[in-house]
């Protein structure tokens, strides 16, 4: 017999305290919602497809609606201020295939289930008992298709001048989602890329927090970037810490991504005020067959003291040798653009 893992302290305190909440605000009507994110799939080939369903549960009064649940243009400190519920029953449809899952910590749902829906973009219904049918977004992937992006968020498609403690709480808890800028150029990069594949698979791996995914899809959307899935993490203590890793995180989804979809080859988009540069580097001597080739926009020397506290990027940010896979390196979009000719060539 199996022995669970016993729950970090800081995970136990915050169960408690968001079980306390939570029951206050069943007395005033609240109840249960469905607040789906995009998710990614395979369609069938030799065998049976498969769909990656994400969806949060989380107490709401009963007169709102999962489209109005997280409202636009309001400050991003809203988003973070909600209560999550476990062991809550979601019914998903994927194609002629019908699921029960539950909810766990945090009111979480990140499943693959078994799936017949054919490549492209569809409308997958998710349903909790007494709300209206709410409706997530899910990208199919072909046999076929030969191609595919991931792009960092943080400093490479939106400014936001991360992780320093006051500007992060600036950031999230001040400045409003209308305000958040694009990095110059990036829309069109992406656009560059997509030419011959005008709907490649895109996804957008971040050290961001769900609470804020369905704001930064509408950033995304409105500043003109390719829709794909969102791929974050939990805000708060996890199962096994106070606080999660974020390399951590970026490390097992790019890994996953691959292997998940072994006929694609990947671009692989970041900047150079974290870990990026370090994490792609990895995965091209791991897989260097997986990769197409991998592009950092570079700080300047403002937005990187404003992001880490120095003028240098993070450990150099330099290759410990020849990257089997081409590296372009630029400020921005457009100076990133300018240098894809004949690269293109090589994939």
């Amino acid at each position: 017999m199996t022995v669970p893992t016993p729950l970090h302290i800081s995970a136990r305190i915050e169960n408690v305290l968001m079980g306390r909440i939570a029951s206050v605000l069943r007395r005033y009507s609240w109840r249960p919602l469905a607040v789906p994110y995009t998710g990614y799939g395979s369609a069938p080939a030799e065998g049976e497809g498969w769909a990656r369903v994400l969806v949060r549960v989380r107490l709401s009064p009963l007169n709102t609606a999962t489209e109005d649940f997280d409202g636009e243009g309001g400050r991003w400190w809203r988003k973070f201020f909600t209560v999550g519920l476990a062991d809550v029953p979601v019914s998903v449809q994927l194609g002629s295939h019908v699921h029960e899952v539950r909810s766990g910590r945090g009111g979480y749902v990140d499943v693959v289930l078994p799936s017949d829906l054919g490549p492209g973009w569809h409308d997958v219904p998710m349903l909790v008992a007494g709300r209206p049918t709410a409706t997530a977004h899910l990208r199919v992937v072909g046999p076929d298709e030969r191609f595919g992006m991931v792009s960092d968020i943080d400093d490479t498609v939106m400014i936001t001048a991360l992780p320093r403690p006051l500007l992060a709480f600036w950031n999230t808890f001040v400045v409003k989602e209308t305000s958040r800028r694009p990095v110059p150029g990036m829309a069109v990069l992406y656009e560059r890329l997509r030419r011959e594949e005008p709907d490649a698979l895109v996804v957008y791996l971040s050290t961001g927090a769900w609470n804020v995914a369905r704001a930064i899809s509408r950033f995304l959307e409105l500043h003109a970037y390719p829709r794909g899935p969102l791929v974050m993490t939990d805000w708060g203590p996890t199962a096994d810490s106070w606080f999660r890793s974020g390399r951590a995180h970026k490390h097992r989804e790019l890994r996953r991504l691959v292997k998940e979809f072994p006929q694609l080859r990947w671009v692989l988009i970041g900047d150079d005020g974290q870990h990026d540069p370090q994490l792609y580097e990895e995965l091209a001597d791991e897989v260097p067959e997986a990769l197409r080739m991998v592009l950092i926009r570079q700080l300047s020397t403002v937005e990187q003291v404003l992001t880490h506290g120095s003028p240098i990027p993070p450990e150099q940010q330099a290759l410990h040798a020849p990257s089997p896979v081409p590296w372009l390196r630029g400020p921005n979009g457009s100076t990133l653009a300018a240098q894809l000719p004949g690269i293109n060539e090589s994939s």
